[in-house]
């Protein structure tokens, strides 16, 4: 396949993706969404599938189950209904129904705290989360309205080492461009203690200060939304994420009072550093929250 082609193929299954994950809380119209794209259903399926490796209406199902569940156990002022309603399911009683067969227990359940034992199961799976020694009780966010981000992307299928190889092509993207002026960015779609990891979408981002003179057609560009978030400063190892963002998600959040929307949370890294071994990082990580 011509790289020319493989690059547009690529563009047009990350523009779905994208899409899916934006509307997540309406009736996603997939008729709509081809005309959007300019391209035909039968296509776009096709692609979909192809870079993938399930079709959409798959990737649709799977997405809205995992916002639901992440929602259930961080919203407790929420009814489930009104969490069903704002992941786009039509019908509560097969929402239910979807999530024992994924889950292994009712919503009710799931939300009245099955989820723990669920999440550790995840967290078991990444060695180097086992490592963390790191205790975040003291950490304490600043809430913080964010203006809308514009960033180049490569989106990497799971939460693992292979993400370094993600991080290194970006870096080669910035220094061929001769970009001096940036932020490294990363979005989490998906709540990765949560959500398998290797079906979790992270999205591996550069900001350029100033693009008005970057030439880019290899990279595509997105927004990170706009809104409130509760942003927490930390400084770590590799191994300290994945039990950073438990600590958010399922202690944090539940004691805090506020709950949290269907928008990705995302990281801006003041260093990424995969270079010594040590894997360290410095990061400000940003939360959707409401009141």
């Amino acid at each position: 396949m011509k790289k020319e082609t493989l690059e547009k193929r690529t563009k047009i299954a990350n523009d779905i993706m994208y899409y899916i994950y934006t509307h997540i809380d309406t009736n996603i119209d997939i008729e709509e969404l081809s005309i959007d794209l300019n391209v035909s259903k039968f296509h776009m399926h096709r692609i979909f599938k192809e870079i993938f490796g399930r079709n959409i209406y798959e990737s649709i199902k799977s997405i809205r189950l995992q916002k639901a569940s992440n929602l259930l156990l961080t919203n407790k002022y929420s009814t489930i209904s009104n969490i069903v309603n704002s992941c786009g399911y039509s019908s509560q009683s097969s929402f239910i129904k979807i999530f024992k067969e994924r889950f292994g227990m009712s919503p009710k359940e799931w939300k009245n705290g099955g989820y723990k034992d669920y999440s550790n199961s995840i967290i078991n799976t990444s060695r180097f989360a086992m490592q963390s020694k790191a205790n975040f009780n003291n950490i304490i966010p600043t809430i913080v309205k964010m203006a809308s981000i514009e960033s180049y992307y490569i989106r990497n299928q799971g939460y693992n080492r292979n993400i370094e190889a993600t991080w290194q092509k970006l870096q080669t993207w910035v220094l061929t461009n001769n970009i001096t002026s940036y932020k490294r960015a990363a979005l989490f779609h998906d709540n990765p203690t949560i959500t398998p990891l290797s079906d979790c979408q992270y999205i591996a981002c550069i900001i350029v200060d100033d693009d008005e003179n970057v030439q880019s057609d290899r990279l595509p560009k997105f927004k990170i939304a706009e809104g409130v978030y509760a942003k927490f400063d930390l400084k770590g190892k590799s191994e300290d994420l994945l039990p950073f963002i438990q600590w958010v998600y399922h202690e944090w959040l539940p004691q805090s009072e506020y709950e949290t929307t269907t928008k990705p949370s995302y990281a801006i890294y003041d260093k990424l550093d995969f270079s010594d071994g040590h894997n360290e990082f410095e990061f400000s990580f940003y939360v959707s929250i409401n009141f």
